[in-house]
């Protein structure tokens, strides 16, 4: 747990460090953006050195990570004292808010520590996609370049959204801390964040609706919107759980079924079995089983990003007859380079390289809000406020795909193009899994939008929604609606890749749900306690009942958490974190030979392991030492290049070398792809049957053997 506390006093140091910026971003929150903060710290330093290492600048090293979050500082300080000096507000921790911001950094650190105690129960790099997450940590740790080598495709930089693995080895190398235990502090960073951060952004929402600087139901409505966030399941898990008996036949699935809490994202399209298998995975699910992928470390950028939109939409008003008064330097300073527009243009370019999907989902998302803001002020025509928000559309987009060069220059796309949606859901089963939030947020937005058209006056049905609706009421129907589109648009069209047959489906609406859970849980928790204190009886009515249904999906947390970690979470079991410790026992042939490997072996050179399928134990030394062998994974390559050629010919050259009886074709194959080492073991031998092992040691000197394997170099 000493990683745990370093990391959090780093982050707090970063935060506190980086308020004076975030004071400007939100200068409307009561907190001054206390917890967001904490991203902007690890963002902004880690997204320029990231630019300067792909410049070839500086190097990737621990160094280098300090002396770029020192200027970080730096710069902060500057803010600071240049705003003192206008005479604007400085001082964040106040009489008024000090409680709130400790009350904030308690919740945050206690959230912390519970993720990662649990992480540690179920805390092998190992199974699912693991060896993927944990192998790109590796790889840039040993790297001092960007991108780093890709491990399972040697010779070649990795070619995936490698940027939520580069920001966790980020702040492993900021902290000089080990890969082993920051594997799992980086998700459970993550997962604390992912309740924070709703928590004030809903918070302060509430807060602003109520006009009362401390609402008795600001705090109770955070809590709502972190829990729907972070830890809730879909109504899946409440009916198939808990109700089974009664809705086996409805559910589709058979008299022997017994509920384990990943069927609650694979539930459309394999119940009953059908040829379009899905993927409708959800923040709670990611964080239990412990994968690191790109979507779910961004999880806190896109949150950080949710948050600015309701900053953008707080901003002052400016009349018509203010504008007029501005110059044209004001105005084009106003519009296109105040600090949110020029922010979410960043942040959507760092989205090209930590989950390039997240790019386009915001994108149009930071458009929807742009939009409705520019409505609202409602002093100028609907035309006027539409045009200026399609410029400042396209200004964001060049901004983004400005800051994302040093990635896009490198990376080969692997999306086919986009096709039309062959296979629908059931209705059914999109009920069972989004009727929950789609009732609530159409009754909602039913309710507000008839309620701001009778109040028109004068103005067309068209400006009184966006003009008669509270600022507040306005946001969330607008995250609503984007939210809602982000469920429907699988059902028509789906971006094509490799899993054309019987999962054509399944990338589109992983990735496009994923991010819609994450909306209606914050639109949820507002929604919910709008209909609950509604003078319409029908409104709380409905309030309750759509209550009791959201409450009862937040077990799906504790149900997750048992089936995976356990039920004896006591101190005395506590195994730790280290992510390499199941060495020992899934692979006691390797656990030494790797060791070896992580000790002795500097930078990343090439090595020799047998070839094996994605999801298999192969590639378990490149995956655990982060150096490149020659081919891995191979579906997850097919993926990343589509050169099949290539691929194959890889595979071939492989076997060849284990199996051939010519030592000079082995050594032509070895200089070819530029072979350091040659690794074998239990799965090597049992890739491809027996091994001449006195021809393979005589290709180079052994360095390590133990029992049947050993590790031979290459003298060069």
């Amino acid at each position: 747990m000493g990683t745990c506390l370093i990391w959090w006093g780093t982050l707090l140091i970063l935060g506190a460090a980086f308020m004076p910026l975030s004071r400007i971003v939100f200068q409307n929150f009561r907190d001054g953006g206390w917890l967001f903060s904490k991203v902007l710290g690890v963002a902004l330093p880690g997204f320029f050195l990231w630019v300067l290492v792909c410049a070839g600048i500086l190097p990737f090293t621990p160094a280098s990570c300090i002396g770029v979050a020192v200027c970080g500082i730096l710069l902060n300080i500057v803010i600071f004292w240049h705003r003192l000096k206008k005479g604007k507000s400085v001082f964040w921790l106040t009489r008024e808010n000090g409680y709130l911001i400790i009350g904030e950094e308690v919740l945050f650190l206690l959230l912390f520590l519970g993720w990662t105690y649990l992480a540690a129960f179920h805390a092998e790099a190992y199974g699912t996609e693991k060896f993927m997450d944990y192998g790109f940590m590796a790889s840039m740790m040993r790297s001092t370049q960007l991108p780093a080598p890709d491990i399972w495709y040697g010779g070649e930089a990795i070619n995936y959204y490698y940027g939520g693995q580069y920001f966790a080895v980020f702040l492993t190398k900021l902290t000089f801390t080990r890969i082993q235990e920051t594997y799992h502090v980086m998700r459970t960073l993550v997962a604390a964040l992912a309740f924070v951060l709703p928590f004030a952004l809903v918070r302060q929402i509430w807060e602003d609706r109520s006009k009362r600087r401390r609402s008795r139901a600001a705090a109770p409505v955070g809590v709502l919107a972190g829990m729907a966030v972070s830890m809730a399941g879909n109504m899946h898990y409440v009916l198939a759980a808990h109700l089974l008996k009664w809705l086996r036949g409805f559910l589709g699935h058979d008299r022997d079924y017994t509920y384990w809490f990943p069927n609650s994202t694979r539930y459309i399209g394999y119940y009953p079995e059908g040829n379009d298998k899905t993927i409708h995975e959800f923040p709670a699910y990611s964080f239990v089983l412990g994968d690191l992928h790109a979507h779910v470390v961004n999880l806190m950028f896109v949150l950080l990003v949710v948050g600015m939109t309701y900053a953008f939409m707080k901003r002052p008003v400016v009349t018509a007859a203010k504008r007029k008064s501005m110059s044209l330097k004001q105005r084009i300073m106003h519009d296109f380079l105040q600090i949110h527009i020029l922010l979410f243009g960043l942040f959507t370019g760092i989205f090209h390289f930590t989950n390039y999907w997240d790019f386009a989902i915001y994108l149009v998302v930071i458009l929807a809000v742009v939009v409705c803001r520019n409505l609202w002020e409602g002093d100028f025509s609907w035309k006027y406020a539409v045009g200026k928000s399609f410029l400042q559309g396209i200004w964001i987009f060049l901004l983004s795909t400005l800051a994302a060069l040093p990635f896009t220059l490198s990376f080969q796309t692997m999306v086919s193009g986009i096709a039309l949606a062959k296979n629908h859901s059931s209705l059914k089963q999109l009920a069972v899994v989004w009727g929950l939030p789609f009732v609530m947020c159409l009754v909602f937005l039913v309710s507000v939008t008839s309620v701001a058209i009778k109040k028109r006056g004068d103005m067309g049905r068209f400006r009184s929604i966006f003009c008669k609706m509270s600022l507040q009421d306005l946001y969330i129907a607008g995250l609503a609606l984007c939210a809602m589109g982000l469920v429907v648009i699988p059902e028509l069209i789906y971006v094509r890749d490799i899993y054309e047959e019987g999962f054509a489906r399944a990338n589109t609406m992983f990735k496009l749900t994923y991010q819609a859970f994450t909306l209606f849980g914050i639109c949820m928790a507002y929604i919910l306690m709008r209909f609950l204190l509604h003078r319409s009886r029908r409104l709380y009515v409905t309030g309750i009942v759509t209550g009791v249904c959201l409450v009862s999906t937040f077990g799906y947390i504790i149900n997750a958490c048992s089936a995976w970690y356990g039920t004896d979470l006591s101190l005395k079991n506590y195994p730790g974190l280290d992510a390499t410790a199941y060495l020992e026992e899934k692979f006691p042939q390797d656990a030494a030979a790797i060791d070896w490997l992580n000790e002795n072996v500097t930078g990343s050179p090439v090595i020799l392991e047998a070839c094996g399928d994605s999801y298999s134990d192969y590639e378990r030394v490149s995956a655990m030492t982060g150096l490149p062998c020659v081919l891995g994974w191979y579906v997850h390559e097919w993926l990343w290049r589509g050169d099949t050629q290539d691929l194959n010919e890889r595979k071939a050259d492989v076997e060849a070398i284990y199996t051939v009886q010519d030592e000079k074709t082995a050594g032509r194959l070895l200089d070819k792809y530029q072979v350091k080492y040659i690794y074998v073991g239990t799965l090597e031998r049992e890739a491809y049957g027996v091994l001449d092992d006195t021809l393979l040691k005589s290709l180079g000197t052994v360095v390590f053997e133990e029992n049947d394997t050993y590790i031979v170099e290459i003298s060069r």
